[in-house]
């Protein structure tokens, strides 16, 4: 009964804290912003439900740490649910006034909802792009500082019937280019071609004295991902030989690191943006798609991944707060995508709201807006009920109740 506890206890803690730190940096991201364009803002929250801690600052913000630790989130001045719905022309002549009885006619421009057009989008496009500058600081940093894994680029064999040897490839070629941008890397190459199985991939590569185009289409490899689901990777079929004396790892300076950074965190979103794809074409399939009991699992998995390298407790201790950090890189980037999607109640709603009001010159009616977000709740709750179902497919019972390592 110990043992259950305890690791129902390291599968819960290390998905709190991915889930807090990038959802605070999510809302950190539009309460900037909001506050560089002079919104008024009521509270900003860690968590929801009742109040364990607040104060309030000197610009009138309460700031709130609350009892259930599942993200958090900003309420400006106005707003009448934490989700800063678009209130409609009726809805905008009634909150005006209020605010005109209440404070005063010149504090209706600090209100959010009568800011121009531009400053509200980027309120609200801040948050996602929050999410992607957050997985492109914990790249660089970790590239600057643990550095990443490198090997030369060069080709020493090609498997006979495999995507390189039907693009082309031949041993001794030295990879220069793939997907139009440069490489000095194999393992870029290794990752690019393992998160794009089936992707037609342009190549350059160095051959003699010459330089020579060719394209390949990676093969898709059945593989046994996390938790005993089955996954499928890209595969080339060439081979690397590290020569002696090369340095199998490299740390970067702190430029280098963010621009490497930036590669990695625009490659995670063009994969994500990649699956989708092909799971809207039905050359993919959807059972890749969690939930929170997923997230929490591979929070789990990445937790003792890290911990199980060291031999003392601070060596423990660091690995798995490097594992978890490094992981919530990549929640933030999906995080970021998500929001971006265009649905009602997502950021990506809102900003569809307000590219019609750019072109329309008024906003949404309140009925259009009505219907809009029972379809787009009808969407987010269906993706998390099926992403539930896939997590409950996974042999979740028999993971919790091992032993933590």
């Amino acid at each position: 009964m110990l043992s259950l506890i305890q690791n129902i206890l390291f599968t819960i803690l290390p998905w709190l804290f991915v889930l807090t730190v990038v959802v605070v940096v999510h809302e950190m991201g539009h309460f900037l912003v909001a506050k560089a364009c002079g919104v008024a803002i009521d509270r900003f929250s860690i968590g929801f439900g009742k109040t364990l801690f607040a104060w309030r600052d000197k610009s009138g913000v309460e700031w709130r740490l609350a009892a259930l630790p599942l993200g958090g989130y900003v309420r400006f001045a106005g707003d009448v649910d934490a989700s800063s719905s678009v209130p409609d022309s009726e809805d905008l002549a009634d909150l005006k006034q209020q605010i005109v009885d209440k404070y005063g006619r010149e504090a209706v421009s600090r209100f959010f909802h009568f800011k121009p057009l531009w400053q509200r989008a980027l309120v609200v496009v801040a948050g996602p792009v929050a999410n992607f500058i957050l997985a492109i600081v914990i790249f660089a940093t970790l590239l600057a500082t643990l550095g990443q894994p490198f090997g030369t680029p060069r080709i020493d064999r090609v498997l006979p019937d495999s995507a390189a040897a039907r693009a082309g490839f031949q041993p001794n070629d030295l990879i220069v280019q793939m997907n139009s941008r440069p490489v000095d890397n194999y393992v870029t190459v290794q990752t690019y071609v393992a998160n794009h199985p089936g992707v037609v991939i342009p190549f350059v590569v160095r051959r003699g004295a010459v330089q020579v185009a060719l394209t390949a289409t990676p093969d898709a490899k059945p593989v046994d991902a996390l938790f005993g689901k089955s996954a499928r990777k890209g595969v080339l079929g060439v081979g690397h030989l590290w020569k002696d004396g090369e340095a199998r790892s490299r740390t970067l300076n702190p430029i280098a690191a963010i621009g490497e950074g930036t590669k990695e965190t625009v490659d995670t979103l063009g994969a994500t943006l990649s699956y989708v794809g092909r799971l809207v074409v039905g050359k993919e399939s959807a059972d890749k798609l969690g939930g929170p009991i997923r997230t929490a699992l591979m929070s789990k998995a990445v937790a003792e991944s890290g911990a199980s390298d060291g031999k003392t407790i601070e060596q423990h201790a660091s690995g798995m707060m490097i594992n978890l950090i490094a992981f919530s890189a990549l929640i933030s980037i999906s995080i970021g995508f998500m929001n971006l999607l265009p649905i009602p109640m997502l950021d990506g709603g809102h900003l569809l709201f307000y590219g019609y009001e750019a072109v329309a010159r008024r906003p949404v009616t309140a009925k259009v807006q009505a219907v809009s977000y029972r379809v787009g709740l009808a969407l987010v709750v269906g993706l998390l009920l099926f992403a539930t179902w896939n997590d409950l497919q996974l042999p979740v019972l028999k993971i919790l109740g091992g032993h933590v390592s």
